[in-house]
């Protein structure tokens, strides 16, 4: 689960590189432009039409892959929500998902058939990927990526900065220019490795006034722009988004992130989006309109990044679908999770699939309104 600070980039394929690509690097696939010599010991692997890595051995070489000239967009079809959702003139409706939840079949199979995008629900955050300073681990974000991309879902990554699991090394930092060095560096590792795959970058935070963190502690508010300036740098393409919850209704919080937004945009174009994650309880769906609304109000584009809805009615879903339908600004729409087996609110009944991943009431509401 998201909460605060995140940051997510936009749609295409990985960084590219001049030197020998290191292993588990990208080597080809379609659009790929970054070269195809990795180093010593690994070889390019073809893994699927639009990805080809490097990895240990010997196996058959990208070259001897046929490598297919067009494609369709990722996350643009399918006859299920994210079909249905997208004739609408919406970009996605995605899920949140990571190894652990994709080696389920039923429901990696939901996935496939029904939703266009997915976040990592952990494997890109700051301590699954950088535990220790300069020390990155991508194995589980790669995992995810990989899939992603060879079953055709757009991604959206989440989260680089946050102030939630973030390493102790991070937190104990004091000084500005460390601070300033080492987020730079995370972002520039992160999002460069999947510069342009992924089809935004998240940001930020809180109520306007921001929350105190190691972030806001040490650099102020400019932490903001150094975040969005560093995001920017390492993918001159990214869509910029701040994200945050409990901006559920046109409530205090909603409004000082209009004001927030308001400040960092005012001499240059930093945050290009705005996402609210709406973790809801029964009946609570009533504030939707207006918070999007709201949001709305900033010029950005808006999305729904983190839904789910504990105890939710039919009607409670239908409200929050009507209400992104309702603006033109509301592009998009990310169900956290899929089934309530894996649901981090599991007790809660909050999704579209009950626990042995049959559809609910809901979801057969969502597609028929559709």
């Amino acid at each position: 689960m998201s909460r605060l600070l995140a940051f997510v980039t936009a749609a295409a394929l990985l960084s590219q590189q001049v030197s020998a690509i290191a292993v588990w690097g990208q080597c080809g696939g379609i659009g790929w432009t970054g070269g195809g010599s990795c180093d010593s010991g690994t070889t390019c692997v073809y893994v699927n039409d639009y990805y080809s890595q490097c990895q240990p051995g010997s196996a058959s070489p990208t070259s001897s892959s046929p490598q297919p000239t067009s494609t369709s967009n990722p996350g643009s079809g399918g006859s299920g929500l994210n079909g249905k959702w997208v004739s609408h003139g919406k970009k996605f409706w995605g899920t949140c998902a990571d190894s652990n939840t994709l080696n389920i079949a039923s429901n990696a199979n939901i996935i496939k058939s029904d939703f266009g995008q997915v976040t990592p629900e952990n494997s890109m955050k700051w301590d699954a990927t950088e535990g220790s300073r300069g020390n990155f681990n991508f194995g589980g974000a790669d995992a995810l990526v990989n899939w992603a991309t060879s079953n055709g879902k757009l991604i959206r990554g989440h989260t680089l900065v946050w102030h939630s699991q973030l390493p102790s090394w991070v937190s104990s930092i004091n000084d500005r220019n460390t601070l300033t060095s080492v987020i730079q560096n995370h972002i520039s590792t992160v999002a460069g490795r999947y510069k342009g795959k992924l089809y935004g970058i998240e940001i930020l935070n809180e109520d306007g006034s921001l929350r105190s963190s190691v972030f806001y502690n040490v650099l102020g508010e400019s932490f903001v722009t150094i975040a969005f300036t560093a995001a920017k740098a390492a993918d001159s393409t990214a869509r910029l988004y701040i994200n945050d919850y409990n901006l559920d209704s046109n409530n205090a919080k909603t409004q000082g992130m209009v004001r927030l937004i308001g400040r960092i945009n005012a001499n240059q174009k930093y945050i290009e989006g705005v996402g609210t994650q709406m973790h809801l309880g029964a009946g609570g769906a009533g504030g939707a309109q207006a918070a999007l609304t709201a949001l709305a109000s900033t010029g950005l584009e808006v999305a729904i990044t983190e839904l789910d809805i504990a105890g939710a009615s039919s009607n409670d879903y239908l409200t929050v679908m009507r209400a992104c339908l309702g603006i033109s600004q509301c592009v998009a729409i990310t169900s956290w999770g899929v089934s309530d087996a894996n649901s981090w609110r599991s007790s809660s009944s909050p999704l579209l699939w009950d626990s042995s991943y049959r559809p609910k009431a809901a979801y057969n509401s969502l597609i028929s309104a559709l």
